[in-house]
């Protein structure tokens, strides 16, 4: 993996509980950081793909019948 320098600004407080649980971990707080953003990418990528399945299947009129959707809402409550 080609690996790149990127630097940001982060306050004293979160960079404080950086060093903490890479402590815990016995980690440095670079795995901490790369774990962190890899997590992060993922969600958003996971999201981004759903939510443009989402669309896809608007545009092409595939919409949830109204019985399904009350049928949700009432296992939820």
């Amino acid at each position: 993996m080609n690996k790149q320098t990127v630097t940001f600004r982060l306050d004293a407080q979160r960079r404080k509980a950086l060093d903490v649980i890479a402590a815990s971990i016995d980690r440095d707080r670079t795995y901490v950081l790369n774990e962190a953003i890899s997590n992060y990418l993922e969600v958003h990528q996971w999201q981004t793909e759903h939510i443009k399945e989402g669309l896809r299947q608007a545009n092409a009129g595939q919409f949830a019948k109204d019985a399904d959707v009350a049928a949700a809402f009432r296992r939820w409550r």
